[in-house]
This record gives C-alpha cells, structure tokens and sequence, in this order.
C-alpha cells in the first residue's frame, strides 16, 4: 500500500476509538464531578447560619439542584446548543444567589462552578462571571454585617482567589477539549480520504490490469471459433492461450485488491458521494461518522454500497439522502419507485443486517421516491 493511506490504519482506528471513549464515556463527568465535594463546605454552612428548620431544608435544596444542574452541564457542554448551555449557566448564576442568604459568604464558593462551567465553552461570559463573582467575594462580605467578616477575612477564606485561578485552569482545560476534538475530527476525515484514496487506487488498477487481458481474451476467443472449423488444432492453442490469460488476469486481480480493507462507513459515503455527482444527483450526505459505534460501522458500510448504488441504476433520482445514527442508517430517493423489488442485492443484505440482529425495510417512501431503512436492536 502507498505510504499516503498510512495514516487510515488500525492504529489510528484504535486512537481515534480511544478519544471518542474519552470524550463520551463516564470520565467526562466524574473527574470534573469530584470537585463536587468542595461544596461540603457550602452544606456545612447552612445550619449555623439559619435557625429554621424549613430554611434549612430549602438551603440543601438549592445546593442539590445546583450539583445536578453543574454535573447536567458538564455532560451536555459540547452536545448542547448555545442557548440551552447557557441557560443552564443561567439557572446556576441564579441558585448562587439564592444560596447567599443561607449559606452566606460560604455560599459564594459555588460561582466557582459557575465560571468553570462558563469558561469551558463561552470565555467571554465565563470572564465576565469571573469578575462578577470574585468581585461578590470580596466585597460582599463586608457589607453584610450580619456574616461578621470583614475585607481582609473575605480574601482570607481564599474564594476570591479559588475563583479566578480555577476559572483560568478550566479555561486552559476547554482550549486543550477543544483543540482534541478537532484533531480527532482531522484524523478521521484523513481516515475518509485515504479510504477514498484506496479505492481509486484499486478501481485504476483494476482497469490497468484487466483492460488489455480482456482484450487479449476477447480477439483469441474469437480467432479459436474461426479456427475451429478448418485448423481444430490452431484453435486448441488458442483455448490454451485465452486458460492462460484468464488465469493471469484472476492472480492480477487478486494482487490489486490484496492491501484491500473491509468495507468502512467513512469509504462507503466518500465513494458514494463520488458516484452520486457523476451520475448527476444531488447528494445530501453525513460528514462524519463518529455517532457510529466502531463495530456497527461495516454493517452500515455494507447498507450505504447497495442503497447508493440501486440509487445510481435505478432510480433516476435527482436527489438523495442518507442519514445515520448509532442505531440506524437512511438511504432516500425523490426517483421512481414503481415496480421496484429485491433484488440478489437486496436480498443478500437482508440475510446480513438479520444476522447482526437488525431489520430492514425497503421500499416506496409515500411521496414518490425510495426508501431503504436498516435498524438495530429490536423494535419496541
């Protein structure tokens, strides 16, 4: 194999897989979550501070709500829209306050998660309630007489200073998310290309190799049956020679696809979307596979072949759609759907998609065109 299709082997399979876990998994939220139990202090705070038992209890409250809502924002922070995150930021801007007469100056230990969370994400709003609520840190305090503190106790208690250092730290930490999720992206669209790469590699070589056999094959068949009326014996040699050439032509065949890998859902889309602009339909397909868990992904490979394909010689579509997601992949069509059936095609990735555990529905979408739908799991 080249040197240039390197890059798509299964080492870089095997990191890109190991990034997604850690960008997906569990630890997204656990290792940010144990800092969670600094807002013990927060708890411990609330019984000397109000004397009423209902008070307390809407003290632990708002401190409950604001650790599920802070661990909600640390699992939605890359996923979520703009809007929703900082809404999110919002409610928990918003139970700081609400904490202050509860918890008093202990209770401004939360906008630390505040900016944390912010400066993740939105570094402009995250400076903005950094500066808010350090500025809170130390000047509140002393104008609230009944916390019994004054400027220099407030600095003591160290979340004036928590407050911005922590906030610089998570802000290094979502340059650092950041950066890592576009060179997971990078490498995965390397992974696309070299796929793409691999295949025009074998579809010229294929045409290299075979194109002169098949020639050759085709002028010594035809000179045997000419031969074979009047020189049986000429004709023979000529058999012998077009059993060599086939032979030939099967090794070199078999030369040209021996570096070829199994069917990926990055290669299947990247050559789909080739075939569809030299057929002239306008394809509307996903950029990126990563919502695919790896070991689903030559199955949907194996879907998109066959349901861009049938696309491309039958359908005289203009338009065509795929859509995938970890559990199912859509192949649709505005062609003409009338009269169409399984096919050896069809049939063969039925047996396929059955024997993963999945099911596959194939036929006219209702507005005209085509559809090809295979889903995992079993239906609810």
């Amino acid at each position: 194999m080249d040197s240039a299709y390197v890059a798509a082997g299964p080492s870089d399979a095997a990191w890109v897989a190991d990034q997604r876990k850690w960008a997906r998994g569990w630890r997204r939220v656990l290792f940010p979550g144990i800092f969670l139990a600094w807002l013990i202090q927060v708890a411990t705070a609330i019984p000397p501070s109000v004397r009423s038992t209902g008070w307390r209890v809407v003290g632990f409250s708002v401190l409950g709500v604001f650790c599920a809502t802070y661990v909600a924002v640390l699992y939605v922070a890359w996923r979520a829209t703009p809007r929703l995150h900082l809404a999110l930021l919002g409610v928990l801007s918003a139970l700081v306050l609400a904490e202050l007469p509860l918890a008093h100056a202990d209770a401004l230990i939360m906008g630390v998660f505040v900016c944390a969370a912010a400066l993740i994400r939105f570094p402009a709003v995250g400076f903005g309630l950094t500066l808010f609520f350090t500025g809170l840190a130390i000047f509140l305090p002393p104008l609230v007489t009944a916390w019994h503190q004054g400027i220099a106790t407030g600095l003591d208690n160290g979340t004036a200073i928590a407050i911005p250092l922590t906030g610089l730290a998570m802000y290094g930490f979502g340059r650092v998310v950041n950066s890592n999720a576009l060179l997971v992206e990078a490498r995965t669209e390397l992974a696309r290309l070299a796929a793409e790469g691999e295949r025009t590699r074998i579809a010229r070589d294929l045409h290299d190799l075979l194109g002169h056999s098949l020639s050759a094959i085709s002028v010594k068949s035809e000179l045997a049956e000419r031969l074979a009326a009047h020189d049986p014996s000429a004709a023979a040699r000529e058999i012998r020679e077009v059993a060599e050439l086939s032979r030939r032509a099967l090794g070199d065949v078999r030369a040209a696809v021996a570096n070829f890998h199994d069917v990926t859902l990055a290669g299947e889309l990247a050559t789909g979307h080739e075939i569809l602009r030299a057929a002239g339909i306008e394809g509307d397909l996903p950029r990126s596979v990563e919502v695919v868990d790896e070991a689903t992904q030559e199955l949907f490979g194996w879907v998109v072949r066959e349901g861009l394909t049938n696309v491309v010689r039958h359908s005289h579509a203009r338009h065509c759609r795929v859509r995938v997601d970890a559990q199912s992949v859509e192949i649709t069509d505005d062609g003409a759907s009338g009269g169409a059936t399984y096919g050896h095609g069809l049939s063969g990735l039925a047996v396929r998609v059955a024997s993963a555990g999945g099911r596959l529905e194939a036929g006219p979408d209702g507005s005209g065109g085509w559809r090809l739908a295979v889903t995992l799991g079993t239906p609810t």
